[in-house]
């Protein structure tokens, strides 16, 4: 019998092929690139249970004609992009319905919820629990005026039962002694722990999925043969074939195409992310920190620390531009005065979002042997070991412990 094909190796496509090669099934893992070298090389390395919010509340619609005004603030839309942009911009409107906004909170907090039941499970199977830290994240705020603008995020994570704790100035310097005095209020979040290298807990599962006798390969795919209702050969742009029974595509922001190949698109975008890895930073951090009025994260990572955020529209092919990544490392500054900056790498990574921010994960509506798990956008990482439980029980008939209905393909 052919074997089962996995389309993209970042954390949800490597995860997904482990899981389902440790069941007994026999996987293909099919990269463009070899493992975690895409979205998964440079994420910020947070487990975040707290973010699962919908992306269009109106909070966000409050302050976007600020940001987009500003070349330097959280979100960017490349003009030249806009005409392209726009469909997906209007399933983004229409996602900030009230009822939906309800429906698409509940929907990430279900996952949410399962998060660490998931992820240890597959963490102490593998033998890999030092890759995740102990201690949370500080959400931070200067004064009372900033924490209310966030006040909406600690609402949502109130009424689905989150762990969060307020802090006040002498408390936040006693967790994070590096922070700036200008910082009087934060919010810790306790579950939302970082991984020590997200590139490396993506390789090292590469490493048990192929000690388990899973294969590797690594090629672009250029089409699918599929007769009737199923899809039974994938096309590489090399002139290769590779026989399926059953396809998974997993592929992140460049999952839009593939489908689109199949006559099945799907509204799927890429917030372009940048990050700036310091390697001699001059201060110790025990926290990831958050500042939600500077839209910016830092997180304690790959041997040093990782400055990252804010969106950038531009699509799949534009190339990047750093001045983004610059203006997030002199923030980070603002927050750690006594932060050095000299051993640095900057990076540029495709984050995949779907207008209304909840994932893809199910069955095709048009093949029987195909399913989709992407657009899982900045909880690729959180959302891992969720997913590849959830997907791998889908591909193998088995129910899922929760309802998969709200991340249906077909939903738009």
């Amino acid at each position: 019998m052919s074997p089962i094909v996995i389309v993209g190796a970042g954390i949800i496509g490597t995860t997904l092929a482990y899981a389902l090669q440790r069941r007994g099934e026999n996987v293909i893992l099919l990269d463009s690139d070899t493992p975690g070298k895409g979205a998964s090389y440079g994420n910020m390395a947070s487990i975040a249970v707290t973010e699962f919010m919908p992306a269009s509340r109106p909070g966000i619609w409050a302050q976007m004609p600020k940001w987009l005004l500003d070349p330097e603030g959280p979100v960017r839309i490349q003009p030249g992009y806009l005409p392209r942009l726009m469909p997906w911009f209007l399933r983004f409107l229409l996602a900030s319905r009230p009822s939906r906004l309800r429906e698409l909170e509940a929907a990430g907090a279900v996952l949410c919820k399962r998060v660490y039941e998931d992820l240890d499970a597959l963490l102490k199977e593998t033998a890999l629990e030092h890759m995740i830290g102990a201690e949370g994240c500080l959400s931070l705020y200067t004064d009372d005026t900033e924490f209310r603008a966030d006040r909406e995020h600690i609402e949502i994570l109130e009424r689905f039962g989150f762990r969060h704790e307020i802090l006040d100035g002498k408390a936040i310097r006693e967790l994070e002694p590096s922070l700036t005095t200008a910082i009087g209020k934060a919010v810790l979040f306790p579950d939302n722990r970082s991984i020590s290298d997200p590139y490396r807990l993506v390789l090292a599962l590469s490493e048990k999925f192929l000690a388990l006798g899973g294969q590797l390969r690594q090629g672009t795919v250029a089409g699918f043969v599929h007769n009737g209702s199923s899809v039974s050969e994938i096309r590489l742009s090399d002139g290769r074939a590779i026989a399926a029974s059953k396809i998974v595509l997993a592929a992140g922001a460049f999952t839009g195409r593939l489908s689109a190949m199949l006559g099945e698109p799907i509204p799927l975008e890429t917030e372009r992310g940048y990050h700036t890895q310091i390697m001699a930073p001059g201060i110790t951090m025990r926290h990831s920190i958050i500042w939600p009025a500077r839209a910016f994260m830092v997180t304690p990572t790959a041997g040093g620390i990782r400055v990252g955020g804010t969106v950038e529209m531009a699509g799949l092919d534009a190339p990047p531009n750093y001045r983004r990544a610059k203006v997030l490392v002199k923030r980070a500054k603002e927050a750690l005065p006594a932060l050095h900056v000299e051993q640095v790498s900057e990076w540029m990574g495709h984050r995949p979002a779907l207008p209304d921010t909840v994932p893809v994960m199910g069955p095709s509506a048009n093949y029987d042997n195909l399913w989709y798990s992407t657009g899982h956008g900045h909880l690729g990482l959180t959302y891992g070991a969720t997913s590849a439980r959830l997907m791998a029980d889908l591909v193998t008939g088995r129910q899922p412990p929760v309802d998969m209905k709200p991340y249906r393909v077909d939903r738009f």
